[in-house]
């Protein structure tokens, strides 16, 4: 058994580490003899290490009975045998961070580095991932209303990830409000959530998390930071999107933030892991991630652990964004109710129009279309479209039967009918009042 690392953050969880080992040391079958060294190599592991010594004895006697009356024997494949593993330490502990992982290469990888300047915790393969995954920052961009949007996939280290994050919050800053998407994020490390909470609060250090460690019997505490790169967002309203697949770190920003009334959560609960560790190599192919320690959140004294966070509004995954987004322009609206040409009133209502469509018939459609001045009302697919100039148009979302969005224009059309029915005339609206009348040629 070798020590290679430990961990003082919220990682992925296990599963969504396992990669698909390449060498052929995963298939060799595993002895009779390897299965007593793996077993008793995690057995001592947890029994030193594990953040709760109760759990861990039970645990590892779980192991060692399963072990003596032969329950392993059979399973000669070492990533059968890894799973099994896993699958036994989460039924006592159920802790979804701990779990046994069969990455020969990995391992190697990692041996060849210690004793080096390079960076023991990352490989050369996982820090070209981070790279090539822009350091989990997926999309950065301006939705309706100026809202920001942030898709975050992981959060990295920042002495890889923090050029990427001061860039991404500093684009963010004159927004009116902010949707954090977390939906697809498994975590990271602490030091992220600490880096971006602090674009979120005055420079006056606000008290983020705790974290219990056994080894050092020792409990560390996580600050907002008194100096960043850029504007602070202090009062603009947060929200956090969640799924059941928002992990770790993910959940302990979501948990922090939730805690401080700092950001509204919207989606679904989360995973349950809130317990911090490292990866130890157990052997030359089998590595097993081990939980050291709990958070402990300075508001509720208590964390995530198994529970996950519950949502501020429970929606279902798939519909979070488009719920945030109504939500932040709800509230945006309101803000600016004393103004008669309310942007964000009016973004509502096309946003709203999106979610529960209003469907004309298609003959009622048709009779929309035609020739109105410089523009052109066309159908394809059931769909109609207004058309500016040559090979420039714009869907038209239905607000009710004459009246529609032009979308993504800050334009509406109004058709207008004769007694007859018959359609005369369009008015074109604008966000500001003002309406520009065509005649239909």
């Amino acid at each position: 058994m070798t020590k290679f690392l430990i961990v003082l953050s919220i990682i992925l969880p296990f599963n969504s580490m396992i990669g698909k080992a390449q060498s052929k040391d995963t298939t060799v079958a595993v002895t009779a003899s390897e299965q007593r060294e793996v077993i008793s190599s995690i057995s001592s592991l947890l029994n030193n290490r594990y953040v709760f010594p109760e759990v861990a004895k039970e645990t590892s006697d779980l192991l060692m009975s399963n072990l003596n009356k032969g329950v392993y024997s059979s399973l000669r494949d070492p990533i059968s045998f890894s799973g099994r593993l896993t699958s036994d330490l989460q039924l006592v502990t159920k802790d979804k961070h701990l779990g046994v992982r069969v990455d020969p290469d990995y391992i190697r990888d990692i041996r060849a580095r210690q004793g080096t300047s390079s960076d023991p915790k990352a490989t050369t393969a996982m820090l070209q991932r981070m790279k090539n995954n822009n350091y989990g920052f997926k999309e950065v961009k301006l939705l309706d209303g100026n809202i920001g949007y942030l898709d975050l996939r992981s959060f990295v280290d920042p002495q890889y990830a923090g050029e990427t994050a001061v860039a991404a919050m500093n684009f963010l800053s004159n927004a009116d409000a902010l949707i954090i998407d977390l939906r697809k994020n498994t975590g990271g490390n602490p030091a992220m959530i600490q880096l971006i909470c602090s674009y979120l609060f005055s420079a006056n250090p606000v008290h983020l998390n705790n974290f219990y460690f056994r080894p050092s019997n020792q409990t560390t505490q996580t600050w907002t930071l008194p100096f960043i790169s850029g504007k602070r967002r202090p009062d603009v309203d947060v929200y956090i999107l969640t799924s059941r697949g928002t992990f770790s770190a993910a959940e302990e920003f979501t948990y922090d933030l939730k805690s401080l009334k700092r950001a509204t959560v919207v989606g679904e609960v989360t995973g349950g892991g809130a317990n911090p560790g490292g990866l130890e190599i157990i052997n030359d192919r089998f590595a097993i991630f081990v939980p050291i320690g709990r958070a402990i959140n300075p508001v509720t004294n208590t964390n995530w652990e198994g529970t996950g966070v519950t949502p501020d509004i429970p929606v279902a995954a798939s519909n979070a964004l488009i719920v945030a987004q109504e939500k932040a322009l709800e509230k945006l609206a309101l803000k600016d109710s004393s103004n008669p040409h309310n942007i964000y009133q009016w973004l509502l209502t096309s946003l709203r129009a999106k979610q529960n469509p209003f469907l004309p018939e298609i003959q009622q459609q048709k009779d929309l279309t035609g020739k109105y001045g410089p523009y052109t009302v066309s159908s394809e697919s059931n769909k109609l479209y207004l058309s500016f100039e040559p090979g420039s148009k714009a869907l038209l979302v239905p607000l009710s039967a004459d009246f529609y969005d032009v979308e993504d224009k800050m334009l509406r059309v109004q058709f207008v009918r004769e007694k007859t029915g018959k359609i005369n005339s369009v008015e074109i609206v604008e966000v500001t009042g003002e309406r520009q009348r065509l005649e239909k040629i």
